[in-house]
């Protein structure tokens, strides 16, 4: 195993693939760097001194600039390293692509749930979603109702540990509480029998609806829209209190917009024009399971490869993000759109550096334009409020090794792989165009995640180097590590294990295509992920204020 990497001929730093110890000597491009400091894994140093001002580069693109005076071989720092990234302008050129060889796949399907607009989804649930934060209480009641009735309850693994901890306080056992030790949970996918077709029912709670900005209400409806219009969905509950300003008229409004066709059955209850709120429960949970009965009909069948929207994602990022997980997603995004497959890669902040290789990758001047003007309201935005996309590095980004937002983003923009932009989209708006899209959202990992399934992806895939259960109600969340540490240490939210890039054992077009072969097995309901397993069903929307 290489012990450091230059990602990119034009490099001028290297990334230390294992811990080096001070001292220790570097041979790169037949000179003898000697490392003046520790550097840990994931960390970079500098082949060459650099000044105050120098810049700094990886991935062939600029990253940030020295604050100080850095000799060769010395740990790069946020004490000595600024964030700095080049400007971007108008589209240049025209893409030539190099398409994967996805011969292999082209008779490849995936048994998906078939839905009457030509979408077709890998999962096939039910939505009961307030319209209004007042109605989150309603809607937990129905869920316990359905969840315990249906057999969907999540494991009471946990509930069995406090009886056992109950019984031995009323015991005045305290030392057995303080030594108890309850053995390791392995989680399994709970399926109910009275609809075997159906996946589960998902319940949207939320905080918004009203109390803010009629702004955010109408994108609240435009987000809930697409979740109901997803081909993962099979029909809605909706709660309303009635006085709110997300309306279920504006809901609706924003369901056709979407679909002027929409048949979906979507059963609407609002409290203030029920006898009471007993009733109103009542009949919801009445009239939502005979609309069970119906969508407990519809069958897997199959379908092409060409219907998957993937979406790309990541959180928790590392070091090593950008060198294994990011671009082995990029194949596979890459393999999917050579099959006619669509891909969301989002996360805008996180694409600060790079605006240019993405302008210049658009198909369309137009697609490149809209991708210019959102990013620039986006960033002034941010900076109208002191802020900026240099702040979004976390500190665990930072800690291993992501030390300035131009760092983060060159990696993170590695899962859109190389594919042309087909797409460009805003907040809320639905894919139309198969290919790689782009999506305006956050960085937060849930407020980009809910926006890409709600923008139509099908399956996610979520690359991480520092371990995130982040997933989703309704589109089944495919975890990622970056490292292989962190896929042993943490193997109940890790799917896939893309540290053997890093190690050597494989390359990056490969994993890429077991990462395919496993979407595939995922669409199809032959595997379920961890996330799913364990019921991680995060869901934010994005209030259209600053959120890096």
């Amino acid at each position: 195993m290489n012990t450091y990497l230059q990602i990119h001929p034009k490099d001028n730093v290297l990334v230390a693939l294992q811990d080096l110890s001070a001292g220790t000597d570097i041979q790169f491009n037949g000179t003898a760097i000697s490392l003046s400091g520790n550097i840990p894994a994931k960390h970079k140093f500098p082949v060459s001194d650099l000044q105050p001002g120098d810049a700094i580069t990886m991935y062939g693109v600029l990253v940030g600039k020295a604050t100080q005076p850095i000799t060769k071989g010395s740990p790069l720092t946020t004490s000595n390293v600024a964030h700095d990234a080049n400007a971007f302008h108008q589209k240049e050129g025209n893409i030539q692509w190099q398409q994967p060889d996805v011969s292999a796949w082209k008779t490849r399907t995936f048994m998906g749930y078939h839905r009457k607009d030509g979408q077709v989804g890998t999962r096939n649930y039910w939505l009961v979603i307030p319209l209004v934060f007042c109605e989150n209480r309603n809607v937990n009641v129905i869920k316990t109702a359905f969840e315990k009735g249906l057999g969907f309850a999540p494991t009471e693994v946990y509930n069995e540990q406090v009886n056992d901890l109950v019984e031995f306080y009323k015991k005045g056992d305290l030392e057995s509480i303080s030594n108890y030790s309850p053995e390791t949970v392995t989680h399994t996918s709970k399926r109910n029998n009275i609809f075997p077709n159906i996946d589960g029912i998902k319940f949207l709670t939320h905080e918004g609806g009203c109390g803010g900005t009629r702004q955010d209400s109408d994108a609240l409806c435009a987000l809930l829209a697409g979740y109901i219009h997803h081909p993962n969905v099979a029909g809605a509950t909706i709660l309303s209190l009635g006085c709110q300003h997300a309306q279920v008229s504006i809901l609706m409004e924003s369901v056709k917009k979407l679909n002027p066709s929409f048949d979906k059955p979507v059963l609407v209850f609002e409290q203030q024009k029920s006898s009471s709120e007993f009733a109103m429960l009542s009949n919801a949970i009445k009239d939502t399971f005979m609309a069970l009965i119906a969508a407990n009909k519809i069958t897997r069948q199959p379908s092409p490869l060409s219907k998957l929207v993937i979406g790309l994602e990541c959180g928790g990022s590392d070091g090593f993000s950008g060198i294994s997980a990011n671009p082995a997603v990029g194949h596979t995004s890459d393999m999917l759109v050579a099959l006619g497959g669509t891909s969301i890669l989002s996360e805008f902040p996180e694409l600060c550096g790079v605006e240019q290789e993405l302008i210049n990758r658009c198909e369309t001047t137009d697609t490149s334009e809209k991708f210019i003007r959102i990013m620039r309201a986006y960033e002034n935005q941010a900076q109208s409020v002191g802020s900026g996309f240099y702040m979004n590095p976390s500190p665990g980004n930072i800690k291993d090794g992501l030390i300035t937002d131009a760092i983060k983003s060159a990696g993170a923009a590695k899962k859109g792989g190389t594919s042309p932009v087909t797409d460009v989209l805003d907040y809320t708006e639905y894919v139309k165009k198969p290919g790689l899209n782009l999506l305006c959202t956050p960085g937060n990992d849930v407020e980009s995640t809910s926006a890409e399934v709600g923008s139509g992806a099908n399956i996610v895939l979520f690359t991480t180097g520092l371990g995130t259960p982040t997933g989703n109600p309704i589109a089944p969340v495919v975890k990622l590590a970056t490292n292989t540490r962190l896929a042993q240490r943490m193997p109940d939210i890790i799917d896939i294990d893309t540290g053997t890039i890093i190690s050597g054992q494989h390359t990056i077009a490969q994993m890429g295509e077991q990462i395919l072969e496993f979407v595939v097995k995922s669409a199809s309901g032959e595997v379920h992920t961890k996330a799913e397993i364990l019921q991680q069903d995060d869901f934010i929307p994005w209030k259209r204020g600053v959120s890096l």
